[in-house]
């Protein structure tokens, strides 16, 4: 099914007779659930959009790149930086922005700008008895109400379809300079990643690969970024030498995990506390690992069908399996008292159970 309208929409979740499998692109998901596959490319199209006001208005089912083509005409774009999850899981298509709700998906961007929930102002989504439910607005002000729109975020379509998604915007920045330093253990990266992100100079992106460098990025204005780098240069000199690299076309690669593309084996994304990533990583036993956000989310490559949790386990934090289909589930298991929650936000929304059931469970 693929409803072109958000009538359709609700007509046919109000009427299924059994689960339903919400799909956007298909260039994201993770994780496995049955059902009638329900496709949201026919929610197309951008209903508003005021460069003036650095605000957008479309559907979910609106292409991601031509979101990002029509925002770069205006040299604006969405401010925290989607990653392409194409190469690392294998994927054909096109990436919607109904999708980039559903799975939070935040790239390198996001120790300055915040994830995509931070950015995302208003929402419309279909609940699972098929009704329209309607949050936060085309402006900032306007979010009164109980904040739907930042629950939607992440929620893998289990508590709705979406159907429209509304977005502050970020100018393009005029210029951009890289950081690297070379030679440092896991330990000194996240320390130096630590004190570049605590500094006064902005940072916005702060990754580690092992074996090829530690990276630093800054942006804005010509002048500004000029400054700001001899700065942080000075800044971290304790760590030894820092090679300043003009441009930023290596953090794409950053924000799609290209070293992992071609890899063999599972991979898994950890969210976990900056300062305990080292160690966490020394227990894991992983192939490959590839530190962002200052530290506080690994991606870890590791052989097929391992269990990562069980070896980390002691750690806090969060760890999904976003490629692979053998072993534990893809989602993290909750604790009990957040699953409590869950259960009662999926019997408010979704009373009949029919949205991606499973998939978050699995």
């Amino acid at each position: 099914m693929k409803p072109t309208s958000e009538a359709q929409l609700a007509e046919f979740i109000r009427s299924a007779a059994g689960p339903i499998v919400v799909r956007g692109g298909g260039t994201r998901t993770i994780g496995a659930c049955a059902g009638e596959v329900l496709e949201t490319g026919g929610l197309s199209g951008v209903a508003l959009y005021e460069p003036g006001a650095l605000t957008l208005v479309a559907g979910a089912g609106t292409p991601l790149a031509q979101v990002e083509a029509l925002l770069a005409a205006e040299g604006q774009r969405l401010p925290f930086e989607v990653p392409d999850m194409r190469g690392l899981l294998g994927r054909e298509g096109h990436s919607t922005l109904g999708g980039v709700v559903a799975a939070n998906a935040s790239g390198p961007r996001r120790v300055q700008s915040g994830a995509c929930r931070d950015s995302l102002i208003g929402v419309r989504f279909v609940d699972g008895a098929g009704t329209v439910i309607k949050n936060g607005g085309r402006v900032m002000k306007n979010v009164t109400g109980y904040d739907l729109v930042k629950l939607m975020a992440g929620s893998w379509g289990t508590l709705g379809v979406i159907s429209e998604v509304a977005f502050k915007l970020l100018p393009v920045p005029e210029a951009g300079a890289t950081l690297i330093l070379h030679g440092l253990s896991d330990q000194q990266a996240v320390e130096a990643m630590a004190a570049a992100l605590g500094s006064p100079f902005e940072v916005s992106g702060a990754a580690h690969w092992p074996g090829q460098g530690t990276f630093l990025r800054i942006e804005g204005f010509s002048a500004s970024v000029a400054y700001r780098a001899g700065q942080l240069q000075r800044h971290l000199a304790g760590f030894g030498a820092v090679e300043v690299e003009e441009g930023t076309a290596r953090w794409a690669g950053i924000r799609d995990v290209a070293p992992f593309h071609a890899a063999k084996g599972d991979v898994w994304r950890l969210s976990v506390k900056p300062s305990d990533a080292p160690a966490i990583v020394a227990q894991m036993g992983a192939d490959a690992v590839l530190y962002d956000w200052g530290g506080g989310l690994i991606w870890a490559l590791v052989e097929a069908g391992a269990d990562l949790r069980g070896r980390i386990a002691g750690f806090e934090g969060h760890a999904t399996r976003v490629r692979g289909c053998v072993g534990p589930g893809a989602f993290p298991p909750e604790l009990p008292g957040v699953a409590v929650l869950t259960r009662g936000l999926r019997a408010k929304f979704d009373p009949r159970d029919i949205l991606n059931t499973g998939l978050m469970d699995a």
